[in-house]
């Protein structure tokens, strides 16, 4: 029975693995950037840490995702990490619309808001990705 589950729903639980993957990628760059050679004190320098560590965690999802969760075989490997990250620029403008949405015109917890932000975000990827970037033939 669980394998039965684990077969129905293999693409997903893969997507939900890799996501836990790229956020460790993304936190561990962040720390070790604002640990070693950018100040988070400095505004610039924060925003630097941050972008950084988005890159490289969507430069790992790209891959994961690619291989692990939707075992891509396109040969135009360069189209579709640019429509990756095409889609990953537009979830994360999303995510910052749903931000000052929820946080600064109605007035709720921005922690509380960015776990809710982080669903939107999180099944918005999936979407864009399954029927945009890894598109079955």
């Amino acid at each position: 029975m669980i394998r039965e589950l684990y077969e129905k729903y293999k693409e997903i639980i893969h997507y939900l693995i890799a996501g836990v993957l790229t956020t460790v990628v993304s936190l561990a760059v962040y720390y070790a950037c604002v640990l070693t050679f950018l100040d988070p004190q400095n505004a610039l320098q924060l925003q630097i840490a941050n972008v950084i560590s988005w890159f490289i965690a969507v430069t790992f999802a790209y891959f994961i995702n690619r291989s692990f969760v939707f075992q891509s075989k396109s040969k135009n490997i360069l189209k579709e990490a640019v429509d990756f990250y095409a889609a990953r620029v537009a979830t994360l403008l999303l995510e910052m619309v749903c931000m000052f949405l929820l946080v600064t015109v109605m007035g709720m917890n921005d922690k509380i808001a960015k776990l809710v932000v982080m669903v939107i975000v999180t099944v918005g990827n999936y979407i864009l990705s399954k029927l945009l970037v890894f598109k079955q033939n």
